[in-house]
């Protein structure tokens, strides 16, 4: 197989995806078959594919791949479904998969994600995911429906007026403030790099830089996470990063450990990089939406 160059080669940004994959030996010749650009990366252990399009296109052939493993397992699907059916306004059973609206929901993001082959559709705006993920799609439906409910847009107008004039009121003002300010605490003897995707509490931010201004440990362990009052942190500021910058970030080799969670921030994984650039992708949409529909009046 065809590896990395040199280690300058692997420390150089590049616009691609990796992907693991079964270590026989037809899959591998498949898959270069239809990747043909694709190289081996030893330190990541995984496979690279270049191109801006290259973790969707790795996707759809992932899916692929595995509609070819189990031919009857969309029929096993369809077979569950009728004995033990979803009924919900949420869900649609189409010809060729489930159909998913609901308000929007960052827990239902968070379960749909963990459901195999679920696919967001940005032009219908909705969730696809295959009759052959029904028994996942069934153990989360409770969580995705019930989320759903709580986040109509009647329902969640009821619970602002419900706090209204409380001190729940006030504590989600100045939670919205507090996020709205892009700051994060970071030990004042162990800061991040900056201008570089870094994995936090709060998610994956580029740090652009500290004045050294001290953090109240209080506003810190309300907001953030839990510090000792002995800790020293000082504020950092964040930006999100941009899809093309998530794209050519590479996943650290291993995951946080304790200390590195007790820090605050850490090197991403491959599943915090792509959750981010799936919101990153989203975003970008969205502004490529806005941008058309004003050409379109213009």
């Amino acid at each position: 197989m065809e590896k990395e160059p040199n280690d300058k080669v692997q420390a150089e940004p590049r616009v691609g995806a990796t992907t693991d994959l079964p270590h026989d030996r037809m899959t591998v010749q498949r898959f270069r078959k239809s990747f043909p650009r694709a190289r081996w990366s030893d330190s990541l252990h995984a496979w690279f594919v270049p191109g801006r399009t290259a973790e969707r296109r790795i996707s759809r052939w992932l899916a692929e791949m595995e509609a070819e493993a189990d031919a009857f397992a969309d029929d096993k699907g369809r077979d569950a479904f009728a004995f033990e059916p979803i009924e919900s306004r949420y869900l649609e059973a189409a010809p060729s998969a489930f159909h998913i609206r609901t308000p929007y929901s960052r827990t239902i993001v968070n379960e749909i994600r963990e459901i195999p082959f679920a696919r967001w559709d940005p032009d219908r705006r909705l969730w696809t995911v295959p009759y052959r993920s029904y028994d996942e799609l069934r153990r989360r439906w409770p969580a995705i429906e019930a989320a759903a409910e709580r986040n109509e847009p009647e329902v969640r107008k009821a619970r602002r007026e419900a706090i209204k004039g409380t001190d729940e009121e006030e504590a989600s003002k100045v939670r919205l403030r507090e996020r709205r300010r892009k700051r994060y605490p970071v030990p004042a003897d162990d800061l991040p790099p900056f201008e570089r995707a870094i994995s936090t509490h709060a998610g994956v931010v580029f740090f652009t830089g500290s004045d050294g201004e001290l953090a109240d440990p209080v506003t810190v362990s309300t907001f953030y996470f839990p510090v000792g009052q002995n800790e020293e942190h000082v504020w950092a500021s964040w930006r999100a990063g941009s899809l093309e910058e998530l794209v050519t970030t590479w996943p650290a080799r291993t995951p946080p450990g304790p200390e590195e969670l007790d820090r605050g921030w850490w090197l991403p994984t491959r599943e915090e990089l792509r959750t981010a650039r799936q919101t990153a992708r989203s975003k970008w949409r969205a502004k490529q939406r806005s941008e058309e529909q004003q050409g379109d009046t213009a």
